[in-house]
């Protein structure tokens, strides 16, 4: 590894924050799921949970998924919610679902220097009944428009810079967001996808 490369990925890897993951429910397209991805990685969050209990698994983003910025984060794919919510519970302290009701809290007011999961429903009808009764309340994005929504990807992208900006501004960007095990397999794993097919390295 060359010494720019090895620079390249501990740099990324210094930023990743690991107390803060994105929750899909029944996202039904793919291209939703990579522009939310493509997000977390510019913001640092390494781990997303992709739930699907009414639609069939996407096979784009399988374990051996090297497509776009996939092969950088920890997907972690769930086809049983009790399952998903299980394993969530175990490293995340809170989990808010998207959702428009009356006792929603306003995007602006959550902790996100805090330990979280956010979920996001699907295109048609949002988070579903079952997945907002696990969680620990819901949360909106404040809007002044006429149709009060947004797109999956921009909605998730709206809510992660905002907790970018509050993780940024409490300096928990200039400290270790990962344990030293989770940092040294993601530091392995991240090397090996940067070798060709006959061990030749490329550029990230």
């Amino acid at each position: 590894m060359t010494p720019e490369r090895h620079h390249k990925l501990t740099s990324v890897l210094d930023k990743r924050q690991g107390n803060i993951a994105i929750v899909m429910e029944n996202v039904f397209d793919p291209h939703n799921i990579s522009a939310v991805m493509r997000t977390c990685d510019a913001v640092g969050v390494q781990d997303i949970y992709i739930l699907n209990t009414k639609i069939p698994r996407h096979k784009k983003w399988g374990a051996k998924s090297s497509s776009s910025a996939a092969k950088w984060l920890t997907v972690h794919p769930f086809e049983n919610a009790e399952e998903c919510f299980a394993s969530l519970r175990k490293r995340y302290s809170t989990i808010l679902t998207t959702h428009l009701s009356s006792d929603a809290v306003s995007l602006h007011s959550i902790d996100f220097t805090k330990s979280i999961a956010l979920v996001f429903g699907n295109e048609h009808s949002g988070v579903s009944d079952e997945i907002r009764a696990m969680g620990d309340g819901n949360f909106i994005i404040p809007q002044v428009g006429i149709i009060q929504s947004l797109n999956i990807s921009v909605a998730c992208a709206v809510a992660l810079y905002e907790a970018f900006r509050q993780k940024n501004n409490a300096g928990q960007y200039n400290q270790p967001g990962l344990d030293n095990v989770r940092y040294t397999e993601l530091f392995k794993e991240w090397e090996n996808n940067g070798r060709g097919e006959n061990g030749s390295q490329f550029d990230v």
